[in-house]
């Protein structure tokens, strides 16, 4: 029977970036006795979700739809995709703003009181 190498210590890490950075350069075979691990069951594990009210243009509701459609996917789970999509590309924009920095509006159609 071949003796078994000693692991490393696992270090202490500050913040959750710096440990995923870490285990992304290092092989977990030298911290971790796998050969110990047993499998972890998760039983009816979701994420907890909030209902909201959303009212949309009806024409912008027929566009998302078809697009969900093209894409065979329901068109709630097609705007949760959309509206994280968009939420990371803003965070990542605005890194390095300063705080309570206004946003900048995008306007896709005139407004009612730009008809009057």
């Amino acid at each position: 029977m071949a003796k078994r190498k000693a692991l490393k210590a696992i270090p202490k890490f500050a913040a959750e970036a710096e440990e995923r950075a870490f285990w992304e350069t290092h092989d977990t075979a030298e911290y971790v006795d796998w050969g110990q691990a047993r499998l972890g069951v998760f039983l009816d594990l979701k994420p907890s979700t909030e209902t909201i009210s959303l009212r949309l243009p009806a024409g912008l509701l027929a566009e998302l739809k078809t697009l969900a459609n093209q894409r065979d996917v329901p068109y709630q789970s097609l705007l949760k995709v959309f509206l994280a999509e968009r939420v990371a590309r803003e965070r990542a924009t605005r890194r390095g703003a300063m705080p309570n920095t206004p946003l900048r509006r995008t306007v896709h159609a005139p407004s009612r009181t730009a008809r009057r």
